[in-house]
């Protein structure tokens, strides 16, 4: 009975050992948000003895048992898909933040109506030459906010192009990581600690590629995991594309043509529904129709004033030349080299003419419905409502992923009020172990000190 005594007291101390590192594991790692809480299962161990010819079993202490690590495939997969949603948003928010911004500085609709306040000007002496030199001045400011505008748009798409490249960069190395953690799980020991730390690389490498693309995963019988992306058109039967199985992986690659991203995988082309990738997709779509809303700007502005340049006589009598030269934002340049060269006279009229119809045609061309500076207040309308749109979205959809963190932190997270309570407990049970072997040790003491 002693021994078993003083086996009872070691091996219950050594669980609560166990259990007490397990415990101060778990502390150390409550703010990890790839970690995963853990227990140490505990079991009866029954000895067995023989009296005489009968067979007797005997509790004979504490069996240290497997770690067991909480989880929770539901919770994993609504933080996965909200992690995706939300990151398109953001992502697609962000880029065309960007693109606002650059419009915004470089000041073009006010440059805009500079030009149209400038030649409104005109109109109360139109020989004035100071008033000529003024107008053919805010027309050469014009044209080069035009080129800044177009330079701005165009690195913002740029650095947009950027984060796709390397974006897919990073779910390729994600990838190759997960197909690694995918062969080290089939030679894992099932309920060890390395494999806990196994599954909490994977489920953090899942969420990590859920915020590039959305995806949809299997779950072998070792815990690896089958990925797909969900595409736009999906493969026929299946929810997505192929990305890894076991360690069988395959890459990632995107072109673009004039906005248009493309994803492909395998020699399969489609593109992402969810996820940071479809947000850069969106954006780079998005920019691309603002380029060539403000080239179109441009090309207006280009072919009002030289078509009204074209009717009338300049200030000598000649008439009219181009204004600007140019076919969009890019190149558009003022060429009329003299305030005097602008025809705000009809044509026919003499030199020194004060007839400003034609002045007023410009005028009205410019300030029309269909006109530049209206088109710009379009553009810029068009893009604030989307972003706004896009607030709107970001904000519903950033309360849902923290609905699902929240629930899937209830179930797998630390909680260090519960953890602390469970030290404080494994603790008294390795003291009350530690006396019964005292106790034990004492009894042999005793009884061989017996004469």
């Amino acid at each position: 009975m002693s021994t078993s005594i003083l086996n009872i007291g070691r091996t219950g101390a050594a669980a609560a050992r166990a259990s007490i590192e397990l415990t101060a594991q778990n502390i150390a790692n409550a703010t990890n948000p790839d970690y995963t809480r853990r227990r140490m299962e505990q079991t009866e161990l029954v000895g067995t003895g023989r009296i005489e010819a009968q067979h007797r079993s005997t509790l004979n202490g504490v069996r240290i048992g497997d770690v067991q690590r909480f989880d929770s495939e539901f919770g994993q997969r609504q933080v996965r898909s909200s992690t995706s949603d939300l990151a398109r948003t953001e992502t697609e928010m962000r880029a065309l933040g960007d693109a606002e911004l650059a419009l915004e500085e470089t000041r073009l609709y006010e440059k805009l109506v500079d030009f149209e306040a400038s030649l409104t000007l005109l109109e109360s002496d139109p020989t004035d030459p100071a008033l000529r030199t003024g107008a053919l001045e805010t027309a050469r400011q014009l044209s080069q906010v035009f080129q800044s505008a177009e330079f701005a748009l165009g690195n913002t798409r740029a650095l947009v192009e950027d984060e796709l490249t390397l974006g897919v960069s990073e779910i390729n190395a994600t990838v190759s990581e997960l197909s690694r953690l995918n062969v080290e799980l089939v030679t894992a020991r099932e309920g060890s600690s390395g494999r806990a730390a196994l599954l909490d690389a994977r489920d953090a490498a899942l969420r990590d590629l859920s915020g590039e693309v959305g995806i949809d995963v299997e779950f072998d019988q070792f815990g690896g995991v089958e990925v797909r992306i969900l595409s736009n058109p999906p493969p026929p039967g299946e929810n997505g594309v192929l990305l890894v199985s076991g360690s069988n992986v395959s890459q990632l690659t995107a072109s673009q043509n004039s906005g248009l991203v493309t994803l492909n995988v395998a020699g399969t082309n489609f593109t992402a529904v969810s996820g940071a990738m479809a947000g850069r997709s969106a954006a780079l779509a998005d920019i691309a129709g603002r380029q060539t809303e403000l080239d179109a700007i441009a090309n207006s502005t280009i072919s009002r004033a030289n078509a009204a340049q074209a009717a009338g006589s300049a200030l000598d009598g000649s008439p009219g030349q181009p204004l600007f030269s140019g076919t969009g934002a890019s190149d558009i340049a003022l060429v009329l080299g003299d305030g005097a060269g602008l025809a705000l006279a009809p044509a026919g009229a003499p030199a020194g003419s004060r007839d400003t119809s034609n002045l007023g045609n410009l005028i009205a061309a410019f300030g029309a419905d269909d006109g530049p500076i209206a088109a710009k207040d379009r553009l810029l309308l068009s893009l604030s409502s989307r972003i706004s749109g896009l607030g709107t979205t970001r904000d519903g959809l950033e309360i849902i992923k923290q609905s699902a963190e929240a629930n899937l932190l209830a179930e797998t997270g630390v909680d260090l009020d519960a953890e602390a309570t469970e030290l404080i407990r494994l603790q008294q049970a390795f003291e009350s172990n530690s006396r019964v072997m005292q106790v034990a040790t004492g009894l042999f003491d005793t009884i061989l000190g017996l004469r």
